[in-house]
């Protein structure tokens, strides 16, 4: 099998759905829309055709000189060449769709879905309602309630609040609202930079080991990225000072970042990026990595359309991997908008779960009447 083919297939909008004012980084909005973006497609001399997320205009000549004419099952091979092509930072549209798109091809030549293929047994796995919006305590209460209700198990809050008691007071309410038959995480996305500058509230380490003793308190999953990225010794001393596990890593795009993380017991629980690395092939080894350093390992999926149904897959996979996150913040920000380019989405079920799909390699395909014509 050879690869014959790379291109870029573009997609109607359908609709604008609205934007939604992100909690994490202040003034800046998420459009949703229902269709619209691209996706990478690769195609091979057997018919088989591998798709996977968005990726930049600009990569595509390199890629096609990289991949024409080789073996799409060599797909370790290739994703280290294809790395030569990934400047250092940036996120969503480098290569990272070619990789998830060649494991598409190996799932699909192999005649399984990618789960299976890596010798996954989760039929289903569980979803978190990971929020967008920095609402009042009152209205994430509400908002938890109706997700209790619709069936889902977790939620993930942002505490962006300028002080302290106003972010306990969110989590408290949530709490008082669902009772014990939810978990709840909490994001204070202080690692979005690689520097000193972070958008929005700042946290000092005060705050956050204060924060996190009021969390643990409240029974609370996990606390994430309290501190900025490389803020390693404070992020060791929170992880030996409080009970509540901490979480990240979402931000960190190389491999060796992971293996600190795991040797200097920086977090519990490593939640790796595969568009922020280099697709399916580099975090599948964070995921080796935090089973042998007996950490959970809990992918960020901050791009919800085919980069959620690769982390699905490798969630699937892992024993260690206890959630799924899914960006569900209604009725804008609903998950099902996210997904609106897929023929057959995954969806969330009245017992909170999500089915894995069955069908070879991602699993799930585009919806051919949003393709537009070359």
């Amino acid at each position: 099998m050879k690869i014959s083919n790379v291109r870029i297939r573009r997609l109607r909008v359908i609709e604008e759905i609205g934007t939604l004012d992100l909690a994490w980084s202040p003034g800046d909005k998420l459009p949703v829309q229902l269709g619209g973006g691209s996706y990478v497609e690769i195609q091979t001399d057997e018919g088989i055709c591998g798709i996977g997320p968005e990726i930049d205009d600009r990569f595509l000549p390199a890629l096609e000189k990289i991949l024409i004419g080789k073996n799409p099952l060599d797909v370790e091979q290739l994703s280290a060449q294809l790395e030569y092509y990934l400047p250092y930072g940036t996120h969503y549209q480098h290569v990272a769709g070619v990789d998830i798109a060649l494991w598409d091809i190996v799932g699909k030549a192999k005649g399984q879905p990618l789960y299976k293929l890596w010798g996954g047994t989760k039929d289903k796995i569980v979803p978190y309602a990971a929020m967008v919006l920095l609402s009042t305590p009152e209205e994430r209460a509400e908002m938890a309630l109706k997700l209790k209700a619709d069936g889902w198990q977790a939620i993930k809050v942002r505490l962006h609040h300028e002080t302290m008691q106003e972010d306990i007071r969110t989590v408290t309410c949530v709490r008082e609202a669902v009772g014990d038959d939810m978990q709840i995480m909490v994001d204070a996305n202080q690692a979005q930079s690689k520097g000193d500058w972070q958008p929005g509230v700042r946290w000092d380490y005060q705050r956050a080991y204060e924060t996190g003793l009021e969390l643990q308190n409240l029974n609370c999953a996990w606390l994430e990225e309290p501190r900025p990225r490389y803020a390693l010794e404070e992020l060791i001393s929170l992880g030996e000072a409080l009970e509540i596990p901490i979480a990240g890593g979402e931000n960190s795009g190389i491999l060796y970042e992971f293996e600190q993380m795991c040797e200097r017991n920086v977090y519990s629980i490593l939640q790796p990026e595969c568009l922020v690395l280099t697709g399916i092939t580099e975090t599948l080894k964070v995921g080796e990595l935090a089973r042998k350093h007996n950490k959970q390992v809990v992918p960020h999926n901050g791009y919800v359309k085919l980069g959620l149904i690769a982390h699905m897959h490798m969630v699937a996979s892992w024993t260690h991997a206890p959630y799924i996150e899914l960006v569900n913040d209604p009725p804008i920000g609903a998950y099902q908008n996210f997904l609106s380019i897929l023929t057959n989405p995954p969806v969330v079920d009245a017992e909170g779960y999500m089915n894995m799909p069955q069908a070879p390699g991602l699993g799930v395909e585009i919806d051919p009447d949003l393709v537009l014509e070359d």
